[in-house]
This record gives C-alpha cells, structure tokens and sequence, in this order.
C-alpha cells in the first residue's frame, strides 16, 4: 500500500509540474490582478457632491472641485477658488458560503474595515475667460484582506489595487453659453495581490504567491459645459483609459516544497501584468427649479470590457505572453439629486444613483465581490461668510448580493454570496473663493 501511495504522489506531482511556469503563474495574476479593481471606480472623491451621490458631477460647476468633475466648469468661477476635503470610509463585506462549495475553510470575516481618504481641488484664474486647475485624489481602487485559512483562499487571500492621480487641467469660455476644458490624467497605482496555492504534492501547508507592485501611468480627461439659459445647464465630461504595467518577481512563501515540486523556475519567474483603468463618458444636467432649490442628474458609460482582458507576461527560462479576457460587460448608470437652501446660510443635499454590474455569478470572484450598486448621499453646508463654506456629508453605497459560483480546477469550487456588501462614506470639506 506505501509503495503505491508513493507512486501515485509521484505522478501527481509530475502532472502538476507539467503546466509549468506560466501556467501556474498566469492561472495565479491573470485572474486574481484583474479581479482586485472589478468595477471600482470611486466616485467618493473628499468633494461636496457626496451629499447627492455625485448626481450633476459634469454640470453643477458650482466649486472648484468641477476641476476635475468637469474642467470646463472653471469658467463658471468668480476669480480663483478651491476646495479641500477630508474623508473617511468603513466597509462591511462578508461572504456566507454555499452548500456547493469544496473546500475546507471559514466565510474569511469582515474583508474591508475602516479607511481614509482625501482630496484637493485648485481653480486659478488667468483671465475671467481662461482658467488653469489642479485637482489631486482617487477615483479608481479596491482593498480587501481575508482571514488566512478562508474557504475562497485559492481565488485571493489580500487584494489591495491603491491609486493616487494628480490631473492638472484647463479651460475656455468660448462665448456666454458654451466652455470647453481639458488636461492629463497622471496616475500612479500600487498593487498587492496574495493568492493560496493548493499543496497537492504532500497535501501538506498551502503555498502563497504575492505580487507587490508600483506603476505609474498617462492618460486625459476632457469636458465640455453648455448653458442655453441662466441656471440651466448641461456637462460633458470624458476621461481616457489609463495603462498600468505591474512589474515584479513574485513572492513565493510556505507550502513546504509545493513550488519546487511544480517547477524549480517559479523562483526566477518575473511577471508584467498590464491592467487598465476604464475610459469613462458622463453626461449631467442642472435646473434651477427657483432660486432656492435646484435639481441635477447623471447618466454614465464605462468601457468594463476593455478593463477585462488582461495581459499578462512571464519571463523565466522561456518567455510567455497571454491576453485573458474575463468576460466583463459595460457598466451603465444614473443618477438623481437636488439642493434645498432653506435658510441663507444653510442648504441641504439628497441624491440617489445606480450603477449596473459588470459580471454574472460565474464570472465573479471573492477578490472583489461587486455587484450592481446603489447610492444614497445627504449633505449640509454652511455658508460662514460669502467667501467661505463647510460642509459635512453621508452616503451610503450597497453592492448586492454578488452571488458568486466559481469551479477553476486546482482551486475548487466557490459558491455563496455576501449577506453584507456596503459602504459607509463620511466627508467635511471646506470651499473657498479667494
């Protein structure tokens, strides 16, 4: 009987060894990488607007933060003006396994926690027709560490996706109802992918592969602003996909010797996994319904299917480049909101948007379980001079059920979804006219 245990484990491992290095590697970044950012765009930017979900974001150019909401909203500025914002979030993700899935493990706990956030938003103006801006923050990341030992530990374990852009821009009053703007997008994004690797050789400790990368990359933005009458307008704001190439030896740890067993040139493998940021297309409207009380809305197109293929490149004794394509759909979404000055000094905001899914439950993974979302924001602000006004907002962001059913081979099959998938967002801000 040990004899023949030996020589089926021995032919175990000579199966698994003969995927080599790429597969291993590609099955590991191609999947997990891409998943980590899934549909994340963030429209919670440490700005005002948070009070109405970001509804009216490309038309309401009522503060500097339309510098990057729509640049072409600048020219709508008396003179110079910036705002700066102070945010913070606390998300609740916790998955409840199905009856179909195969692997040992618990639901992995709450994945998100607590987080900051922040931004800053400068408008200068040259002439009362041409203005120059700065607008600093995130749009775009993903973060969530499971408990180790996990039942989903084979489809991610940690998968931060963190960016930081700086997007200097400018604009043009062509003539009293119609503005264009424009600029770069300048991006620099960290990521941090882990993923559990099934020890089948021994049966013993799981292996880890660990990708830990920087990377910045270039792209534009571009708006345009059309006011047929006075409080009544219409934005257009357009921003270009942005390439970021992670580049890095992965990080193989534990699994006793289930990497050398796979293949010895897993250590000297070095992986590129090219990732790109959506392009983006946002048209809003803003009426003045009198002069107290004003309504806004969203419509919104993201371009998912480009984001789900992947490339990912390794390099070892042989040299390895594939396009993975995962399947993602367009994103769509709308928005509604409105503002209430009901005393001078005072205004109120409420705001609601959807956004559609960009994945069904067999295309999903736990490295982001995002599903459609819906968003409720409410806000005050508080006029304490006529330069100067603070506000505070609240909104509240559900995922969905993110039903998810995944069988990849080696991996197992992942069913359940997420009891809990929701984001609470909480921002003060400070905008003045200088």
């Amino acid at each position: 009987m040990a004899a023949a245990e030996g020589t089926h484990a021995t032919w175990r491992r000579r199966r698994v060894a003969a995927a080599g290095v790429p597969a291993v590697i590609l099955a590991s970044f191609a999947h997990c990488g891409s998943a980590s950012a899934a549909g994340l765009f963030i429209s919670e930017m440490a700005t005002p607007d948070l009070g109405t979900a970001a509804s009216g974001r490309a038309a309401a150019a009522d503060n500097a933060a339309t510098a990057f909401g729509n640049p072409a909203g600048m020219t709508r500025i008396d003179g110079s003006a910036l705002v700066a914002g102070l945010q913070g979030g606390y998300g609740i993700v916790s998955f409840d396994r199905g009856p179909e899935t195969n692997v040992s493990g618990g639901n992995g706990g709450n994945a998100v926690g607590g987080f900051p956030g922040a931004g800053f938003y400068f408008v200068y103006s040259i002439t009362p027709e041409l203005k120059v801006g700065l607008s600093t923050g995130s749009n775009f990341g993903g973060a969530l560490e499971y408990e180790s030992g996990w039942s989903g530990r084979y489809y991610g374990t940690k998968e931060d996706l963190l960016t930081l852009g700086a997007y200097p821009v400018a604009a043009y009053k062509i003539n009293d109802w119609l503005s264009i703007g424009g600029g770069a997008q300048i991006v620099y994004g960290m990521l941090n992918s882990k993923t559990s690797v099934r020890n089948v050789t021994t049966g013993g400790p799981d292996g880890q592969i660990q990708l830990k990368s920087s990377d910045v990359g270039f792209g534009g933005l571009a708006g345009v602003l059309i006011e047929p009458i006075e409080g009544t307008r219409f934005g257009v704001t357009y921003t270009s996909p942005v390439k970021l190439n992670f580049k890095q030896r992965p990080d193989l740890t534990g699994g006793g010797a289930v990497f050398a067993a796979l293949d010895p040139r897993l250590s000297q493998a070095d992986v590129d996994l090219g990732l790109t940021i959506p392009q983006t297309v946002m048209i809003s409207g803003y009426h003045d319904l009198t002069p107290d009380i004003a309504i806004m809305g969203n419509l919104v197109w993201q371009n998912w299917n480009q984001f789900g293929q992947p490339t990912v490149e390794v390099t070892s004794t042989t040299q390895r480049k594939a396009t993975t394509n995962l399947d993602y759909d367009d994103t769509w979404g709308i928005g509604l909101g409105g503002r209430w000055r009901f005393l001078p000094q005072w205004a109120w905001s409420l705001g609601f948007a959807y956004d559609s899914s960009p994945l069904s439950k067999s295309q999903r993974s736990a490295a982001l379980p995002l599903d459609q979302q819906f968003r409720v924001g409410t806000g005050l602000q508080y006029a304490l001079t006529e330069k100067a006004t603070i506000g505070a907002a609240y909104e509240y962001v559900n995922l969905g059920e993110a039903d998810i059913d995944r069988d990849r081979g080696l991996s197992g099959h992942l069913q359940g979804n997420y009891s809990t998938n929701e984001i609470h967002f909480f921002n003060v801000t400070l905008s003045w006219k200088l």
